[in-house]
């Protein structure tokens, strides 16, 4: 069996008196796509940004590689390879798509920069077309894609995606998933939360279901979406 890259054990996380996550488990393994669904308010974003440790921790424990990473900063984790998209992309707007992407390394100081650039701009043409935009004047699907390849830039080991297809188009949506698709097939483990039960569903290979902060249903992914109450649930049926 693979390694076990990511672990929360009975986590949860609370907003004053709100409990927004209540005991949650679950675990990522080296090389997986694992999606996270779950309507909008279940407590998805809480339980990654406890993770990334943006989000304190009221009881339970993560592990990554192994490791308890509870109660430490976002920024020691991106230099681990833990590294996470945010809901709302978070680009630096005053700065040019290439600025960005830099900043996405700002914790290296290795010779391969330039060169990570360029496969960026690989994965994502229309960034290459537009290098020297200021970030805050392109549409959310290019501030997606440059918020995606601002995070492939500090090598992660583990990618966490917070709603990548959120507010965008279908077209840009199929563009996002699909290079979802190819990140994941490059060898990055990824943890997928997302409201589109049904696209995350079919890349994932193993998803979970969190209803009220709660896990409620885990699984195979292909299992879960031909489940009867997911699809009620998710897929409109």
């Amino acid at each position: 069996m693979s390694q076990t890259m990511l672990k929360i054990s009975g986590l949860r996380v609370a907003y004053g008196g709100i409990q927004a996550v209540k005991g949650a488990s679950l675990e990522v393994r080296q090389g997986e796509l694992v999606s996270l669904i779950g309507a909008n308010g279940a407590g998805k974003t809480t339980t990654l940004k406890a993770i990334t440790g943006t989000q304190p921790v009221a009881e339970g424990d993560i592990e990554y590689q192994g490791k308890s990473i509870r109660g430490q900063g976002a920024w020691d984790l991106v230099k681990q390879g833990l590294v996470m998209v945010p809901e709302g992309r978070g680009t630096f707007t005053r700065m040019s798509i290439t600025e960005n992407l830099l900043m996405g390394a700002f914790t290296r100081n290795d010779k391969e920069i330039d060169a990570d650039v360029e496969k960026v701009f690989a994965l994502f043409p229309r960034l290459k077309e537009r290098r020297n935009q200021l970030a805050g004047t392109m549409s959310g699907g290019e501030q997606q894609m440059l918020a995606m390849g601002r995070a492939l830039m500090a090598r992660p080991k583990v990618l966490l995606l917070d709603e990548p297809s959120m507010g965008l188009s279908p077209i840009m949506v199929d563009k996002i998933f699909e290079v979802v698709d190819d990140i994941h097939k490059q060898g990055v483990t990824v943890l997928l939360v997302e409201q589109n039960a049904s696209r995350a569903l079919q890349l994932a290979n193993r998803g979970y279901v969190m209803e009220s902060g709660e896990i409620t249903m885990e699984g195979e992914a292909k299992a879960l979406l031909n489940d009867p109450k997911v699809r009620a649930a998710y897929l409109g049926e």
